[in-house]
């Protein structure tokens, strides 16, 4: 059976017992909307970035230098997500039949990557100053983490809108608002260094907020790698679609139910339903087409009908 990326509204059937419907049904493809907040995002992290480091140069903390280290990565992350949903734009082709999507998920995989690579140069850093504290300026590292904040805090809320339906946006709001969480970190240890003058908390504090990313950063690959293998998305309920399918007037059994990811905000399903009484008309595959699109947000939906229950698929699996 053909599954095919098409227009609006498209619902078509075939001959030979193969009817299907596919429909789109107006939804909005959320990356779309993120093009102008990853530029102001990546414009405003490379700024952060060059002053960062030119003060941690300037007045020899370590602790900036790292954290402008971690700061470029981000910048590195918010590309790679960008690139995902610039990519997911273009339209689909005869090689690549339903576009080019599914490299929001792949960006989101890499975003996590690179989240747990900046974790792990923070952690060896961290090690090398808890063994050897040395005496540092507080001040200067209170007024570029505050910076830093504000920087991180402002990027967050580009993406904070599409957090909850787009795990690459997701990634993206994870990568700032983590680093808002550092700065913050930062900010605290400037402040107890020049409270108490010990070396030491600055290592510590920085251990707390590596926690706090890995917490963050294993919900966001774990996710983002069960998308990659093609997983049911998170927040549809399998059973509960098959139990639509298999409730509609006329339908004896459904078989070969497959739902998968075809991006990080896109959901497809093919499924075959026996119906012994023929085929129901065009206007039965619109009107499922129409519920589950509503009922679990499928916007791709093909479905075969059989009116025999001989289907050679079922026997092969």
């Amino acid at each position: 059976m053909g599954i095919h990326h098409h227009d609006h509204g498209d619902h078509s059937g075939h001959d030979h017992q193969q009817h299907g419907s596919h429909g789109h049904h107006g939804h909005s493809h959320a990356p779309a909307d993120f093009g102008r907040a990853f530029a102001i995002g990546t414009l405003l992290n490379i700024g952060f970035v060059l002053i960062e480091g030119a003060a941690g140069f300037w007045f020899d903390s370590m602790a900036l230098l790292a954290d402008a280290g971690h700061n470029l990565s981000d910048v590195l992350g918010l590309l790679i997500a960008w690139g995902g949903v610039e990519l997911a734009k273009r339209p689909a082709s005869r090689r690549f039949t339903y576009g080019l999507g599914a490299s929001t998920i792949l960006a989101a995989l890499a975003n996590a990557l690179v989240l747990l690579i900046a974790v792990g140069a923070i952690l060896l850093e961290t090690i090398q100053r808890l063994g050897n504290p040395r005496p540092i300026d507080g001040w200067p590292i209170v007024w570029v983490a505050l910076t830093g904040i504000v920087v991180n805090l402002a990027t967050a809320l580009l993406f904070a809108r599409g957090r909850h339906g787009d795990v690459n946006i997701r990634g993206a709001y994870l990568h700032m608002a983590a680093d808002a969480a550092v700065s913050a970190g930062v900010v605290i240890a400037g402040l107890a260094i020049l409270w108490t003058g010990a070396g030491w908390i600055d290592p510590v504090v920085s251990l707390a907020v590596v926690a706090i990313i890995l917490i963050g950063t294993w919900s966001l690959l774990s996710e983002s790698l069960l998308l990659a293998l093609q997983a049911v998305p998170r927040g549809i309920d399998a059973v509960a679609v098959e139990a639509l399918l298999a409730g509609l007037p006329g339908v004896a059994r459904v078989h070969d139910l497959h739902i998968w990811p075809m991006s990080t905000t896109e959901t497809a399903l093919t499924a075959h339903l026996v119906m012994p009484d023929g085929h129901p008309g065009d206007a039965f595959l619109t009107d499922l087409s129409g519920r589950l699109e509503q009922a679990f947000g499928i916007g791709h939906a093909t479905v075969q009908v059989e009116a025999g229950d001989d289907c050679a698929l079922t026997h092969a699996h």
